[in-house]
């Protein structure tokens, strides 16, 4: 027979490779036909429930790498709570209405102006659902576990009447109301922005300081004289009709080369360096107050600015001054209301001047802003033009600019309940607690929620109006739209006439002919999610309210957090979550932003049919996720490098326990030293990764923990002295049985640890176990055991680590010097100090064996005895290395000097004669093959 035939080599059927582009859809199939996700929920009834609320992403292409590290991030959170004790169902849920399926459904030819309202709906909803239908394979194609079947859709009719219900409580409250009043207007989307859809870019604007003549200055002023304002939006001055003052700024009447103006005391030397005036002379001091009433001739309309006082106007910039168009900005409009001044806006939704605006009619406001400036060039009113660059908001869908436009629209009154809100964030558990502060702020400043868009693809309001203009939203009649669209979704608002849309025999004062209309606007989709707590919490039998978690990207601060908290305190009292996690965006490998123009994305499918999804899913563990976070194909090569060593390891764990019983697990307090340490490691790995990992959501530390363990103290110390005793000793050898406990022990804890983040590979590493369990998504998580002695344990062994890392140094000096080769070859012999001595006479297992050196060449010398000059000596320890002298061990390569001991096996040291003898007698008989 053969030498090798001879060692207890390890054998096992899990391949080195994992291949799990190809196997990973084997076993997804598989647990989708067993239930697991089933199966785990039942076994998992009657305990405490966590429930992470998963917010909609948005039904519009294929995944990109931010879906994924959402995604797997809140799956390694749900399976974690599943085996540690809690009752956690994933519902996941789709956010489905809106512009970006109006855009694409335009792109591919249909043409919603030329359609009957209730057919182009109807294509947007059977597109959001073949859109569904992907991002759900793509989803589960990265191991996330969940009811997929039964996802939420904000398309779906029991949904929609939940949001029904939830616009009719606000309304009841108190908080829904129409008015006219300036809001942010996207041109390329044809529809009112909230606050929460606005993101700024820097744009170049013009900058212009415009002279309005004096019209009537209440005898203070002479007519010769002008109010001089500042803009950066020309487009603005055909809606001018005022110009705000501070009461509390002196004003000064100047002659400035020849002309007289008016600006404000401190802004003076300012406004003349920008306009270039050479000759200033201050003509008298006026107050602001005294300016109030007083009128200027608008520059190019036959019509007076009204002069008003309001404390928004400031001295930052400009002229102190302020040009007013009440109906394109939110202080002009509120300091115009209070004068009574009318809200005039004349743009229309495209962005283009109506007639109200004569002589720009038709003209983009943008492409107004030089034909403006041009005029006002001609009417002698422009006294500087110049150009500057600066932060301007932009349609966070469209990435177009935004204007201030006033249009009728519906609001919810954020001020009423505000306080209510900010109270509720206080109760919050911010994981990240910077967030709470971001949140508080934003709700703190915000203005007014504007719930309504003027486009055809969402939620309808549920308002009627009576003949006299009247708006009714009453409890019957929302409570009766909301059980229509429960019964056939909210198509039958525009199927059906406004009066069949009304409770049966419904009357109103405002309507005596018994004739209505219906609101035509639709719900901003942040009103759509942000009523899932509604739809979905409260609806779903095994859901629960609040949620124990939302978790999301950190945009989400001004978008689901935001109307989520702001629709649940009105309608509820209180947040609908008991914890907010936010994580940062998917950046490049360089730490750019990934965009397809600059082609430096990743596509989820590429990395998973390259790698596979455990990848992926490795990677999302190893990045710091609250800051904004890398991936690159070189980054997700070293995660596939970190797989291969958790694999290989685990593979070492198994073939070395392929023919251990569980059952023959060696009793804690029968182990030898060394055993208990690796035990009590191994313990505390596991509390390590459960309370600082899994429990704190703190995926990198868990990473770290797990890599630490498997590296430094598994192979780079445990496994590797192992293999001495797992191949060499007699199949059930005490100190290879003491082992074979620990690696099995090790193998079962690490696998459960590591299902919630790799779990096909967890899979397949369980079904090589010898567990109960079929799959280890049924198992609980390992508890965390305190031992006997363990500090004093801990403390030996942790001593023994320096003790061993001074060896080590000493056999490498005298590899390098070519005086030994392998560590096998070489004889030690250490000269400790009385604590080192007293540290190796404390551990109880070979030496020689920790140490991977031969035994019969391994002394340690008495404290105290005499250091030869040769010797390499370290603080608390001396260690000579010579060559062994002797004969090699066929075997166990070991230098022996009972090799030859044995008369039938002449090339084996005693020990492995012994061994071979009883477990191969055919060895005896026969002998070893040669080469």
């Amino acid at each position: 027979m053969k030498m090798k035939e001879t060692l207890h080599l390890g054998k096992t059927a899990f391949p080195m490779r994992g291949n799990l582009p190809n196997r990973e859809g084997e076993w997804q199939k598989d647990w989708e036909e067993k239930d697991i996700y089933g199966q785990r929920q039942k076994l998992n009834e009657g305990k405490p429930s966590f429930v992470l609320h998963d917010g909609p992403p948005y039904a519009n292409g294929n995944i990109h790498i931010g879906h994924s590290l959402n995604k797997i991030s809140k799956d390694i959170i749900v399976r974690s709570k599943s085996m540690s004790g809690f009752r956690a169902p994933y519902v996941p849920g789709w956010d489905t209405h809106g512009l970006p399926i109006e855009q694409v459904l335009a792109k591919k030819g249909v043409k919603r102006k030329e359609m009957d309202m209730a057919e182009y709906r109807q294509k947007c909803y059977d597109y959001a659902l073949t859109q569904v239908d992907t991002q759900r394979n793509d989803f589960k194609r990265l191991g996330v576990a969940g009811d997929w079947e039964n996802p939420y859709i904000t398309l779906t009719p029991d949904y929609e009447a939940a949001e029904i219900r939830v616009f009719g409580k606000m309304a009841e409250n108190g908080y829904i109301y129409k008015g006219l009043k300036p809001i942010y207007w996207s041109p390329s989307s044809e529809s009112s922005l909230a606050e929460a859809e606005i993101e700024y870019q820097d744009v170049k604007s013009p900058s212009i300081y415009v002279a309005f003549k004096v019209a009537d200055g209440k005898g203070v002023l002479d007519e010769d004289t002008s109010f001089v304002i500042w803009t950066t939006t020309p487009w603005t001055l055909p809606a001018n009709l005022g110009i705000s003052v501070n009461p509390e700024y002196t004003y000064v009447q100047i002659k400035a080369d020849g002309r007289k103006f008016v600006v404000a005391k401190d802004l003076l030397e300012t406004v003349q360096q920008a306009i270039g005036w050479e000759s200033v002379e201050v003509l008298q001091e006026i107050s602001g107050e005294k300016l109030e009433n007083m009128t200027g001739q608008h520059p190019f309309y036959d019509r007076t600015s009204l002069v008003m006082l309001g404390d928004h106007v400031t001295l930052d910039a400009g002229t102190g001054l302020v040009h007013t168009a009440p109906g394109h900005g939110e202080d002009d409009y509120i300091v115009s209301k209070k004068y009574g001044l009318p809200v005039i806006s004349p743009v229309d939704n495209r962005g283009c001047f109506t007639e109200e605006a004569p002589g720009f009619e038709g003209i983009f406001y943008d492409k107004a802003n030089s034909m403006i400036t041009d005029l006002l060039t001609e009417k002698d009113a422009l006294l500087k033009l110049d150009f500057f660059t600066h932060s301007y908001p932009h349609d966070w869908r469209t990435k177009k600019p935004v204007i201030y436009r006033a249009t009728p629209q519906w609001f919810a009154s954020i001020d009423k309940f505000r306080q209510n809100i900010l109270d509720e964030i206080e109760k919050v558990d911010w994981i990240i607690p910077w967030g709470k502060t971001r949140l508080y702020n934003m709700i703190r400043d915000r203005g007014d929620w504007v719930i309504s868009r003027q486009r055809a693809w969402g939620v309808p309001l549920p308002v009627f109006y009576a003949e006299n203009g009247e708006e009714i939203i009453t409890p019957e009649t929302i409570e009766h739209v909301a059980n229509l669209f429960e019964e056939h979704g909210s198509n039958i608002w525009f199927e059906r006439d406004a009066k069949d849309l009304l409770p049966a025999g419904f009357t109103h004062p405002g309507s005596p002919n018994g004739e209505f209309t219906k609101e035509t606007d639709i719900m901003d989709v942040w009103f759509d999610s942000g009523s899932s707590h509604e739809a979905v919490l409260r609806q779903r039998e095994e859901l629960t309210f609040p949620a124990d978690m939302y978790l999301e990207g950190s945009d989400q601060y001004r978008g689901w957090f935001n109307s989520s908290i702001t629709t649940s305190v009105a309608i509820n009292g209180v947040a609908p979550y008991k914890a907010v996690l936010s994580q940062g965006f998917t950046l490049d490998g360089e730490g750019r932003k990934m965009s397809k123009s600059l082609g430096n994305t990743i596509a989820p499918e590429k990395v998973i049919n390259q790698m596979g999804a455990d990848i992926l899913r490795l990677w999302v563990s190893s990045v710091d996720y609250e800051a904004d976070v890398r991936v690159s194909m070189d980054i997700l090569n070293q995660v596939s490098e970190v797989y291969r060593k958790i694999r290989n390891t685990m593979r070492f764990l198994l073939a070395n326990t392929s023919d251990f019983d569980p059952k023959d697990s060696v009793a804690f307090d029968d182990l030898r030293s060394v055993d208990k340490y690796m035990t009590v490691r191994l313990n505390q790995v596991i509390q390590e990764i459960r309370e600082k990992g899994y429990e704190q959501y703190n995926f990198l530390h868990i990473y770290r923990t797990v890599m630490n363990f498997l590296t430094v103290e598994l192979s780079s110390f445990y496994l590797d002295f192992a293999k001495d005793v797992v191949y060499i000793e007699a199949e059930d050898d005490y100190q290879r049985r003491c082992m074979q406990t620990v690696f099995y022990q090790t193998a079962v804890a690490l696998t459960k640890l590591l299902t919630p983040i790799i779990p096909h590979t967890a899979e397949e590493i369980w079904s090589h176990l010898k567990e109960d369990e079929e799959y280890v998504q049924l198992a609980e998580f390992p508890e965390y055991q305190e031992f006997p002695n363990q500090a004093e344990l801990l403390d030996t062994w942790s001593a023994f680590m320096d003790f061993r890392d001074n060896v080590l140094k000493a056999l490498e000096v005298a590899r390098n010097e070519k005086l030994i080769g392998k560590s096998l070859e070489a004889k030690v012999t250490i000269y400790p100090s009385e604590p080192v001595q007293t540290l190796l006479t404390a551990v109880d297992t070979n030496l020689a064996q920790l140490l991977i050196v031969s035994p019969d060449f391994f002394e340690v010398k008495s404290a105290g005895t005499d250091v030869p000059e040769q010797a390499q000596k370290f603080e608390d320890v001396a260690i000579l290395v010579e060559k062994a002298e002797g004969e090699v061990c066929e075997r166990c390569r070991q230098v022996k000097n009972s090799v030859g001991s044995h008369e039938e096996l002449p090339t084996l040291c005693s020990h492995c004669a012994e061994v071979v003898a009883k477990e191969f007698p055919e060895a005896v008989s026969e002998g070893f093959e040669t080469k």
